[in-house]
């Protein structure tokens, strides 16, 4: 590592994602409670980011922290070009630490309307378009694609790089299914929402 050493960079891991454990407990209410309600797309998608915010990211931020990763992760990038080294590193802790700032105000904004990715809308949710949904429909699929990649980035990892990619794919085939609910649910008004604001990032996709 350049920018950061080895144990400095789990650790800001490890305190984010403490961070995001404590907001989405107060912002929503439960910490695992929320399980999708539909089919097994769904489910997976949902059990996938479980494994990846639950596991991955704690198990690369201990394997950082004792200086473990190479031994365990053969898939590591070997270069000896400093000036490319230096800049995944930076773009890739921009990306996942913006990705954590987005999840939490996701979370802050949803508040007790969060339900787990793909779930329709329960009866009494209110149609979310403040706080980041201002910028795009999805900001935490968007914000789960950012910390997969800034870690991928952040560590050089071809292995971490496949988990955004299946990500990528699993997000993808979920929005559209997610959004066929949303629109059941709040029809002219969602419709509207959707021309009106990009998927994951603004004014591109």
């Amino acid at each position: 590592m350049h920018l950061l050493d080895q144990k400095t960079l789990g650790i800001v891991n490890l305190f984010l994602l403490a961070g995001l454990v404590i907001i989405k407990r107060m912002a929503t209410g439960s910490i695992l409670k929320d399980r999708p309600k539909s089919n097994l797309r769904i489910w997976l998608t949902h059990i996938f980011n479980l494994f990846f915010l639950l596991i991955v990211n704690p198990l690369t931020a201990i394997l950082l922290i004792t200086g473990h990763l190479e031994a365990v992760d053969p898939t590591r990038l070997a270069m000896d070009v400093s000036w490319f080294l230096m800049g995944a590193e930076i773009g890739g802790l921009v990306l996942y630490v913006e990705g954590f700032l987005l999840m939490g105000w996701a979370l802050i904004s949803l508040g007790r309307n969060y339900q787990a990715g793909g779930s329709d809308p329960r009866a009494a949710d209110g149609m979310v378009m403040g706080g980041p949904y201002r910028l795009v429909r999805h900001p935490m699929y968007a914000a789960a694609l950012a910390i997969s990649l800034g870690l991928a980035c952040a560590v050089q990892s071809f292995a971490l790089f496949s988990v955004f990619g299946i990500y990528l794919v699993l997000i993808t085939l979920l929005i559209p299914a997610e959004e066929e609910g949303l629109r059941r649910a709040y029809g002219e008004q969602y419709i509207v929402y959707q021309r009106r604001v990009k998927s994951l990032v603004p004014f591109l996709f």
